[in-house]
């Protein structure tokens, strides 16, 4: 409640946290997050959530009623075409590539990085983009104050904010908007505009 009550700027976002009452960001696994989010871009649901479904029932150890996702030594044992069987298509060899350039510690280490590093850091490894960095820092590492612009998100900004093109631009004005909860401000943002008929 006390986040809800300190994201209401304006009548949008208050119909925007009614309509999406509920919604948590969760507190996930640094490599799951990596990995799905890097599978996520220009990606829908469906797939993003095939995908991740074959990659855990095939390399993850069975929990019984689930797969749990794989570790990093697991995902490195693979090649392209397990991850092309995974239906990641063109993200296959980027996947690959991504692997080899992170470790469990390069992972930690960027918990202690200040924000601006941290995104410099997972901006250089293959397949993330300041949109995919920006969902990494927010559902892997709890920052909170960042927005994920993508395509609902430009929507939304134009629709009832202002009128911009610049993916940036609309990421920076509204942080300006949204402070320190931005990242939940995105969420119920996001969810509204893509749900709501």
């Amino acid at each position: 409640n006390k986040i809800k009550n300190d994201l209401i700027k304006n009548e949008f976002i208050d119909e925007a946290i009614k309509y999406g009452n509920g919604i948590r960001i969760l507190k996930q696994d640094l490599l799951e997050v990596i990995v799905s989010f890097v599978i996520s871009a220009n990606n829908n649901i469906k797939r993003i959530q095939r995908s991740i479904f074959y990659i855990r029932e095939n390399l993850g150890e069975n929990k019984g009623d689930y797969y749990a996702f794989p570790t990093l030594e697991k995902l490195k044992e693979v090649d392209e075409d397990f991850f092309n069987k995974a239906g990641l298509g063109y993200r296959s060899k980027q996947m690959v590539k991504l692997l080899k350039q992170i470790s469990y510690k390069d992972i930690l280490l960027g918990i202690k990085m200040d924000t601006i590093a941290l995104k410099n850091y997972l901006i250089s490894l293959s397949g993330i983009g300041p949109k995919v960095a920006d969902c990494i820092m927010l559902f892997g590492y709890g920052r909170s104050y960042v927005f994920p612009v993508d395509t609902w998100i430009e929507k939304v900004y134009n629709d009832y904010f202002d009128k911009e093109c610049d993916r940036g631009k609309i990421r920076e004005n509204l942080i300006n908007i949204f402070g320190e909860l931005s990242g939940y401000a995105q969420q119920y943002l996001f969810y509204f505009k893509r749900e709501k008929k």
